[in-house]
C-alpha cells in the first residue's frame, strides 16, 4: 500500500515535470515569435527616425520617443509635412476611428510627444512637430 502511494506520487511527479516542459516548449518558441516583432518594430522605428531626420529633426528624437509600434507612425504623419494637427485629423491620418475612445487615445500619445519635446501644442489641443531650432513646424 505505502509503496503503491510512493508509486503513484512519483508517477505524477513524473506527469507534472513533462508537462512543464511541454510548456516551456511553446513559450519559448511564443517569446522567440514576440522578440522578433519587439525587432521588428525596432527597425520600423529606427527607419522612420531615419527619414524624419533628413526634414531636420533633434537628432535624440529616438532616445525621447516612447517605445510603442503607434508612436513612429504618429510622428511619420507630422514629418511628411501635415503641419499643425488636431488628435482627430492624426487619426484620420493614420486610417484608425475618429470617434471619441479614439481621438482621446491619440490626444494622450500627442500629450506624451509634447512632454518629451518631439511635440509641441501652440494651440489648446493643436499639435505640431518642434524642428530642431525649437520652432513649431507651420501649416502648409
Amino acid at each position: 500500500m505505502l509503496l503503491d502511494k510512493l508509486a503513484a506520487r512519483h508517477a505524477a511527479a513524473e506527469a507534472e515535470i513533462t508537462d512543464l516542459r511541454e510548456q516551456i516548449g511553446k513559450l519559448s518558441v511564443t517569446l522567440a515569435a514576440a522578440e522578433r516583432e519587439r525587432d521588428r518594430w525596432a527597425c520600423t522605428l529606427e527607419t522612420v527616425l531615419a527619414l524624419a531626420a533628413e526634414g531636420d529633426p533633434e537628432p535624440d528624437t529616438l532616445a525621447r520617443l516612447p517605445v510603442a509600434p503607434a508612436y513612429p507612425q504618429i510622428i511619420a504623419v507630422f514629418t511628411e509635412g501635415a503641419g499643425r494637427l488636431r488628435a482627430k485629423e492624426v487619426c484620420q491620418a493614420l486610417g484608425t476611428g475618429t470617434d471619441p475612445r479614439h481621438t482621446e487615445g491619440m490626444r494622450s500619445k500627442l500629450k506624451k510627444l509634447v512632454a518629451r519635446g518631439i511635440l509641441a501644442e501652440p494651440e489648446a489641443g493643436l499639435f505640431a512637430l518642434v524642428t530642431k531650432a525649437g520652432a513649431q513646424s507651420e501649416s502648409p
